[in-house]
């Protein structure tokens, strides 16, 4: 672990080896929390390389007690989170209405870190389990197209890591690889980051680690969603090519709205906003909902454009198919805790 810290220090990047390798070495008990913090704040000093990322996720998800990879074209839509904007749980809401449209999606997800309400939060609100068994949740994908992933549950190693980012109170790479550690094999991913510099390198990340598509996103007012405020800033990774482009809400016929007319609550507020946009209540939440909703199709490549993934999207809601895969979850949430009983 010196040698890895000398070269950070001197702003010497790790190969994708060297990081598998000094991430092992900070699961183990042969690293202090002192050199914990220290190679932490030295990456993040240095800056963060796809490779150090995708190194430091392969060993996260290696730790995992879910790993998993039941199925082809499983894709996910978590964002990093940060943003702060107080939205409403968008991701999440759209998960159901991407899962509705015909696609797989394993949401994983957190409580509230940076928001007032986080996935977890809202989904356990709603009844659905945070403590899925890795059969549970391979039986969910398989049966309902989606299921959820509380992080702490399906990684229970980390908690020596969130100590010290606790005590550091600054940010470190750990704020942008949530996303990227789902214990499920994915094959594409919506993700959303707060910053906007981000966008191409977390693209080259997501392609050393597998993905066929993805789309990175950095909404207006730099949400960590897309938004229907103005200019979206989107990164495509396609099968190893690495595209940008912009987007305007306009540009696939749907209204303006500011980020303060989609402002969420605590999880009792979120649940109802989650539900009422399941049912098909119009208003800027639904068509926010559209948009990322359509977004996560395109990115899956069940549509052929987004354009094609907000009408997808439109229909999920509008046939009740995106409320039926809530509906089944907790269903299958209240079965599996019966039978704990």
């Amino acid at each position: 672990m010196k040698n890895y810290l000398e070269k950070l220090l001197n702003k010497e990047n790790l190969n994708l080896e060297e990081m598998k390798d000094a991430t092992a070495y900070c699961f183990s008990n042969e690293v202090s929390e002192s050199e914990l913090a220290s190679f932490l704040t030295a990456l993040r000093a240095k800056g963060e390389t796809p490779e150090e990322i995708a190194g430091l996720v392969e060993v996260v998800r290696s730790e995992s007690n879910q790993t998993t990879n039941i199925l082809p074209n499983v894709m996910d839509n978590c964002g990093t989170g940060g943003d702060r904007s107080y939205s409403f749980n968008i991701s999440t809401t759209a998960a159901f209405v991407i899962a509705g449209a015909g696609v797989t999606i394993a949401k994983h997800g957190n409580r509230s870190i940076t928001s007032k309400t986080g996935s977890a939060d809202v989904l356990e609100h709603l009844g659905v389990s945070l403590s899925f068994s890795k059969q549970h949740v391979e039986e969910m994908l398989h049966d309902n197209n989606i299921a959820f992933l509380f992080a702490p549950h399906v990684h229970q190693g980390m908690k020596r890591f969130m100590k010290v980012r606790k005590d550091l109170r600054i940010p470190t790479i750990f704020n942008l690889i949530g996303p990227l550690t789902n214990p499920v094999d994915l094959d594409s991913q919506l993700l959303g980051v707060y910053r906007r510099d981000m966008l191409p390198m977390l693209a080259e990340t997501l392609h050393k680690l597998g993905r066929k598509r993805a789309l990175v996103i950095n909404g207006a007012g730099h949400m960590d969603e897309a938004s229907l405020a103005g200019e979206n800033h989107i990164t495509l990774l396609d099968q190893g090519k690495i595209t940008s482009f912009t987007l305007h809400p306009s540009e696939v016929n749907l209204p303006v709205y500011d980020n303060q007319q989609i402002l969420g609550g605590d999880a009792k507020d979120n649940a109802k906003i989650l539900l009422q946009v399941l049912q098909g209540k119009e208003g800027p939440y639904y068509d926010t909902i559209l948009l990322n909703a359509g977004l996560g199709i395109f990115a899956n490549g069940a549509a052929s454009s987004i354009q094609e993934g907000i009408t997808k999207a439109k229909e999920s809601i509008d046939s009740g198919a995106a409320l039926e895969k809530l509906q089944r979850l907790v269903e299958y949430s209240n079965k599996v805790s019966s039978e704990a009983m």
